[in-house]
């Protein structure tokens, strides 16, 4: 299965933030969505990830100031992106080698959805409890 089943699943809905916003503006929109990460964006084009781990990582360099910052001078960069036809599967793979829990989807140049880990791991425990479920369906017929 691929990206595009995750977000026909879950929609496309992306929230993101500029580099030139504040990074006390886009804590308060994760806040406020209850989400981990946004993509950063300059115009049309996704230029980083600001997650709960850059506002950590600038708070222990920078202390309070570092809310008064950029995104753009904190975010992480570049971003790591995958397209629809991206299998689960390698998704994962490259989130687990990567060490980060949020994927913005990207297709002809244009980000079209945020894939997170946990989607991701939600899918593939659903696919393994249907699996199971048509195995033991087909067992007890036979």
């Amino acid at each position: 299965m691929t990206i595009a089943a995750i977000l026909g699943g879950k929609g496309r809905e992306v929230i993101s933030v500029t580099t030139q916003q504040s990074v006390r503006e886009a804590v308060a929109l994760l806040a406020q969505r209850r989400i981990g990460a946004v993509p950063v964006m300059d115009g049309a084009n996704v230029v980083g990830i600001f997650s709960e781990r850059d506002v950590i990582h600038g708070l222990e360099a920078h202390g309070a100031a570092a809310l008064d910052a950029r995104v753009g001078d904190v975010m992480t960069s570049p971003a790591i992106t995958v397209g629809l036809s991206e299998a689960v599967i390698g998704a994962l793979s490259l989130m687990t080698r990567r060490r980060i829990r949020h994927l913005p989807v990207v297709q002809d140049g244009q980000v079209v959805g945020v894939v997170s880990i946990g989607d991701l791991v939600k899918y593939r425990i659903d696919r393994i409890e249907a699996d199971a479920e048509a195995m033991r369906s087909y067992i007890q017929s036979a």
